[in-house]
């Protein structure tokens, strides 16, 4: 179980139950039981396709660490960090991943690169993912509290085919934002293009 992880502070100063806190406290309720729910699924996925499973768990743990803030505190993170200018554009379902990873790493202390790019990535992939990074995009994607057509479909796939799971979401984000009709972040059509289009 993960709640009896012990970290050897390799990825974060502190135990898991300081993260699990820091994480509770920057969220509702409701946020906080989904990121435990990515934190098992991630460590099971970490176990499955060879990853470390306390660096697993702490980029779960704060992966949405930033999903419930300001929009205020969003555009003055990218203008302190003078992030690309582009992203005030977008919102917080960009902003929470790519952003957010700036807020981990200055008010959590955490500085691994794996772990900051798996949250920078985990909502709108990348043409390139290293394994954790494809663990986290799918471990939020597929946690116990998910329930959409193909969810069983594709949970058996992330076990079986971590890439091909990574395929398998992608694609069926984007035919949902098209059907929705809403602006797509240019970074997700890339995500599409490396890892969903048959080659």
């Amino acid at each position: 179980m993960t709640n009896e992880m012990i970290y050897r502070g390799r990825y974060y100063n502190g135990s898991r139950a300081s993260l699990v806190a820091a994480t509770q406290a920057a969220m509702s309720d409701y946020r906080f039981q989904h990121v435990l729910r990515v934190e098992e699924m991630a460590v099971r996925l970490a176990d499955k396709w060879g990853v470390d499973a306390e660096l697993a768990s702490v980029a779960a743990l704060t992966h949405d660490y930033a999903k419930e803030r300001s929009d205020a505190d969003f555009l003055a993170k990218i203008a302190e960090k003078q992030l690309d200018p582009d992203l005030v554009n977008w919102g917080n379902n960009v902003w929470h991943g790519i952003v957010g990873a700036e807020m981990v790493k200055d008010e959590l202390g955490i500085q691994n690169e794996d772990i900051l790019t798996a949250i920078r990535q985990h909502t709108t992939g990348a043409p390139y993912m290293t394994t954790l990074s494809q663990i986290i995009y799918m471990a939020d994607y597929i946690e116990a509290g998910r329930d959409f057509p193909g969810v069983e479909e594709v949970r058996a796939l992330a076990f079986d085919d971590l890439a091909a799971s990574v395929g398998w979401q992608t694609g069926h984000t984007l035919a949902y934002l098209i059907e929705k009709r809403v602006p797509v972040y240019p970074g997700t059509l890339l995500t599409y293009n490396a890892w969903s289009v048959e080659k």
